[in-house]
């Protein structure tokens, strides 16, 4: 009979992913990988230093994998327009 438990302590021991810190886990993507999120102009404003935004508008935030802002627009139109011109893939946020 098998002991599981000494199965995935094995499995554990020989996946380094398992002991990554947080800042390794977000450079994985490094600057390959970007994800669209929808925000307010309020919260860009917070966001992004010396830029202003009016805070009733939704605009879309292209962000790195590593939390890096990379790109705002006002439309989706802009942001595919831009990322046919970059070398990124775009990730789904779940």
């Amino acid at each position: 009979m098998m002991d599981k438990r000494n199965s995935e302590a094995a499995m554990d021991a020989a996946n380094p992913l398992k002991d990554l810190t947080r800042a390794q886990f977000a450079a994985l993507g490094g600057d390959a990988v970007a994800y669209i999120r929808p925000v307010s102009g309020l919260m860009l404003s917070g966001l992004i230093a010396d830029a202003q935004f009016d805070s009733t508008t939704l605009y879309q935030l292209v962000m790195s994998a590593d939390g890096t802002p990379l790109m705002v627009a006002d439309s989706t139109e802009a942001v595919s327009e831009w990322l046919g011109e970059q070398n990124i893939g775009v990730a789904t946020l779940h």
